[in-house]
């Protein structure tokens, strides 16, 4: 008997290409065979004009907040042709996305602690007294709006500086069909809304679906979900280590 907790489980990773690497990694370590689905394709706007034209306005403001690795690596490159004042703090949702920044030298940045999330950032002291400061958002087109309209609540002069653009890059649902087919699907790993919106939409009255392990990061990807009735298993904290846990408990 093969002692590996995932030994013969087949596990879809819905994370964009090059994002899901380390996962896929202690998934084959932990027995599992992965398959991707990218359901979110990162990709640049069409034209960084306008961005631009508003991001020379920076060195006038307080803060900016990056939300994402992809924010970092789309927008500081225009943000290093500026002469930043000392004054102009960053944060950002995660140490991931910290990480990031000090690529491009930036060594202090203020990241929440436990949950990587707006909330979390919102939760920190510095986010609290905001009265009459100036902060621009770096993230994709669209998005939640929790961030900025609990820091405008808060007295903030909020403005988004959105340097890429998020779209699914899959036709059908042709390839998840087809494993469950072969009985070769027994979990899908989600760990975004917009990609979670993606796959209830293309697997819409599909009843195949409610006999997969929907695997989490965040409770906010769960609600639309568990409100079909679907199997939801919730990661007990962000990162990959986590999400495999989260498998192995779902999948046991």
């Amino acid at each position: 008997m093969n002692s590996s907790p995932l030994h013969g489980r087949h596990i879809v990773i819905t994370r964009p290409v090059g994002q899901a690497e380390k996962l896929g990694k202690l998934i084959a370590e932990a027995g599992g065979v992965t398959a991707p689905f990218p359901l979110i394709e990162i990709a640049p706007l069409d034209n960084y004009q306008a961005f631009e034209d508003h991001i020379r306005h920076l060195p006038e403001y307080d803060w900016a907040i990056f939300i994402s690795s992809n924010a970092v690596q789309n927008g500081m490159p225009f943000v290093g042709k500026l002469k930043r004042p000392n004054s102009l703090k960053f944060a950002a949702i995660g140490p991931s996305t910290a990480a990031e920044l000090a690529k491009f030298g930036v060594q202090h940045t203020l990241i929440p602690e436990g949950r990587f999330d707006s909330e979390s950032l919102l939760a920190l002291p510095e986010m609290q007294h905001v009265n009459n400061q100036k902060i621009m958002i770096f993230r994709g087109i669209g998005g939640r709006e929790v961030l900025a309209n609990t820091l405008k609540s808060r007295g903030a002069d909020v403005s988004f500086a959105e340097c890429y653009r998020r779209i699914n890059p899959q036709e059908d649902i042709t390839q998840l069909t087809s494993l469950n087919d072969q009985r070769r699907l027994d979990a899908i790993v989600v760990t975004s809304s917009e990609a979670m919106r993606h796959l209830l939409t293309m697997a819409s009255h599909q009843a195949w679906l409610k006999n997969v392990k929907l695997c989490v990061n965040h409770a906010r990807i769960a609600e639309e979900p568990s409100g079909l009735g679907l199997d939801i298993h919730i990661a007990t904290a962000p990162g990959d280590d986590a999400m495999l846990a989260c498998l192995i408990e779902a999948l046991s």
